[in-house]
């Protein structure tokens, strides 16, 4: 087994790490993904009609968070060790801008609308909200401790946050950049992903094996759905929350109306960055270990396809587009 980087247990490293052949059946649909490779500073560019590898960008500083903008043109790719947001022209796979934030920068967000980008700093204990077209940072929002993932209701107006050392995610005011508050959740919540109504927040739970199920609306905790062992993210399609879970090679799926884990799929060794297409037919799985971008079928619930990619993959955001 090859040595990880560290695992998702104490510090940023820790966190930052814990967090080619075709099998049968073709997405129905073409489309990228942004993968980041955090041992081996790369981000590779893979198609997915065909799954193979259509460009690699070197990007130094190990890195790991990835958003892409609303409109497709741009990936923001966070360097934890460079201490820097890196942003990439989808188009022409060149580096467009570094800029220099805080002290720990790993999960990111975009606005979908204001063209803002949310990056949570583990070690500052803030969300910096960044304009990447200028190159500054608007603003810094203090949350709770080591925010790990970031995400933007769909509707623009609520920034959340994973603060993973305070077991709670926090609540954003877009417009004004406030913090309204926050809500208890599991223990070292990692990721987190917002529904497309903007009703429901899911945390994946590293600590106590578990997701966290939040009425963003109300800010409580409504649910809590036991998955596998140290889950990382969770990716949203078909009616179903799929989790990956990094210690046991597995992806929870789990019914988002009974709130009942409903199938495990077996994928690749240590999966941590998960998303899912447009269209809800298949969910894309960064796999740690195996060096590979994995892909399920919504619709067969099994994993269909696999392209290989840089070393010591994260993915860990939105990477589709």
């Amino acid at each position: 087994m090859r040595r990880r980087l560290a695992r998702t247990g104490l510090t940023l490293a820790a966190a930052i790490a814990a967090g080619t052949a075709l099998f049968a059946g073709e997405p129905r649909s073409a489309g990228e993904a942004f993968v980041t490779s955090q041992t081996g500073d790369t981000l590779s560019i893979v198609a997915l009609d065909t799954l193979k590898v259509a460009a690699e960008i070197r990007i130094t500083g190990k890195p790991a968070g990835i958003a892409i903008s609303s409109d497709g043109r741009l990936a923001f790719v966070t360097a934890p060790e460079g201490k820097e947001l890196v942003v990439v022209d989808a188009a022409t796979r060149q580096i467009a801008r570094r800029i220099g934030l805080g002290e720990g920068p790993l999960g990111v967000a975009a606005h979908p609308a204001k063209g803002l980008v949310y990056v949570a700093d583990w070690y500052t204990h803030s969300i910096s909200v960044v304009d990447p077209e200028a190159g500054t940072v608007v603003a810094r929002v203090g949350v709770g401790k080591s925010p790990s993932g970031v995400a933007v209701t769909p509707d623009g107006r609520l920034v959340l946050s994973a603060d993973r050392d305070s077991n709670e995610v926090s609540f954003i005011d877009a417009e004004t950049n406030e913090r309204l508050g926050s809500a208890a959740v599991g223990e070292r919540p990692f990721g987190i992903t917002i529904d497309g109504n903007g009703e429901r927040a899911y945390t994946a739970n590293v600590g106590s094996d578990d997701v966290s199920v939040i009425d963003i609306k109300s800010r409580r905790v409504i649910a809590a759905v036991a998955v596998g062992k140290r889950p990382y993210a969770v990716a949203l399609a078909g009616g179903r929350a799929f989790v990956t879970n990094q210690y046991a090679g597995t992806v929870s799926v789990v019914d988002v109306g009974s709130l009942e884990v409903t199938k495990t799929i077996v994928v690749g060794e240590h999966p941590e960055g998960i998303a899912a297409d447009a269209g809800g037919d298949h969910v894309y799985v960064a796999c740690w270990f195996d060096n590979t971008l994995q892909r399920i079928d919504v619709a067969k619930m099994a994993v269909t396809g696999e392209a290989a990619v840089a070393d010591g993959p994260r993915a860990f955001g939105l990477f589709l587009r």
